[in-house]
């Protein structure tokens, strides 16, 4: 999708002088009952609340980020236009509680992952628009390393893009009965399971029997 980049904007561009911050948010689940839990972050300090897309409708929504400044590090994240899968490595320090909460009192498996792209004013630090979409997928992974004494250890959530999904091939069992799920009435697959064994013949009036079948 093309983006229209104010012309304010475009001037801080072209003097390399924009300020970018990283917006994370995270849905896990709770181990007691399955309920979606949000938890927003983003690559500064301290408690904010910045405007940001919605990747479903491309409305400006707002959030609560939590700071959590330099512990953050993030793969660079390319611009794309088709469907390639994407893939993306976030590090946490395990330092940070937050993060330890996250991991530790949810459940992180196939957790929806968005991350934004803000980008800020450097006389002001104000935000110049909400900001953009960047990647939206799914948590893959979420590997704790256990740390030497002495040494600080990491949190790392490998995610993958939500484009993998077109990669799946369906499972569904092409029957009557799975038909009728999807489309009550659609006798497509009726006689799909003993369709092998019927034979035609060309040429005459006609015929058709299964085999083993007296006419």
């Amino acid at each position: 999708m093309a983006r229209d980049i104010p012309a304010a904007t475009q001037a801080l561009l072209e003097g390399r002088t924009l300020v970018v911050r990283d917006f994370l948010r995270i849905t896990a689940r709770r181990r007691d009952n399955g309920a979606p839990v949000s938890e927003c972050f983003w690559s500064d300090l301290g408690d904010v609340n910045f405007p940001v897309i919605d990747p479903e409708t491309r409305l400006a929504v707002s959030y609560d980020f939590k700071g959590v400044g330099a512990l953050i590090a993030m793969d660079p994240i390319p611009m794309v236009s088709n469907l390639t899968v994407q893939t993306l490595s976030i590090q946490f320090s395990q330092l940070e509680d937050r993060i330890n909460e996250l991991l530790r009192k949810y459940d992180l498996r196939q957790a929806d992952v968005v991350v934004w792209r803000g980008e800020f004013d450097p006389a002001t630090m104000r935000m110049l628009e909400p900001a953009d979409v960047r990647f939206v997928g799914y948590v893959d992974g979420a590997p704790v390393d256990t740390p030497a004494e002495g040494e600080a250890g990491e949190i790392t959530l490998e995610c993958v893009s939500t484009s993998q999904e077109l990669t799946r091939s369906n499972s569904d069992v092409r029957s009557h009965e799975s038909q009728q799920i999807r489309a009550p009435g659609d006798d497509f697959f009726k006689d799909v399971a003993q369709v092998d064994k019927i034979k035609i013949f060309w040429g005459g009036p006609r015929r058709i029997k299964a085999v083993g079948v007296e006419e």
